[in-house]
């Protein structure tokens, strides 16, 4: 059987979303995929390559004034020489964020992550779970505890370092990885099977 390969690309302007990006990692290396971290920040040209041949890209940014990172964007920007060869076709993606807020606006960096996907021709993979800590008998330590259904958000306060980030953040940032993997095992087996 096929290794899926999944590449998480991502930004991290205070260490808290980088905390997430291994959490994504982790999760995915689990199931047995190939799991690549590439700081968008810092991309090279063999990151690029890596990216264009991953079954699956991840994409991760702190959310600053309602949307991804200024970095974030450049590096979205800069994957228009992919649009225009379709390298991106038909590969599945997914995405998180982390903003200082229990909303701060989350669900437009996932929006924007699920558009410059669409945009590229790729598969959406949501998060799979339902929300958590949203009844009497629910806890803030409950798996996807703020509710997010297109991709994993997070909460971290905003005058703690990356320690700071919520465990319940990070269990869900693993299962988002284990969950984009799976599904790539998935579709990478049905079209090796056609």
């Amino acid at each position: 059987m096929t290794t899926p390969v999944v590449s998480i690309a991502y930004h991290s302007g205070f260490g808290h979303t980088a905390v997430l990006a291994e959490a994504v990692r982790a999760g995915a290396a689990d199931t047995g995929a190939t799991v690549h971290l590439i700081n968008v920040a810092e991309i090279t040209d063999e990151q690029w390559e890596l990216l264009d041949a991953s079954d699956a890209i991840v994409f991760g940014s702190p959310t600053y004034m309602g949307t991804a990172s200024g970095a974030f964007h450049v590096f979205a920007e800069a994957t228009s020489k992919r649009w225009f060869t379709r390298a991106w076709q038909d590969k599945l993606a997914a995405g998180f964020t982390n903003s200082g807020s229990k909303s701060g606006d989350k669900l437009h960096t996932l929006q924007f992550f699920s558009v410059l996907a669409a945009q590229h021709g790729m598969h959406w993979v949501g998060l799979g779970l339902v929300p958590g800590w949203h009844s009497s008998t629910g806890s803030e330590n409950d798996l996807n505890r703020l509710g997010f259904y297109l991709g994993a958000g997070a909460q971290t306060n905003s005058d703690e370092g990356p320690e700071g980030v919520h465990k319940a953040d990070i269990a869900t940032a693993e299962q988002l990885g284990r969950r984009v993997a799976e599904q790539t095992r998935v579709y990478v087996a049905g079209r090796a099977a056609l």
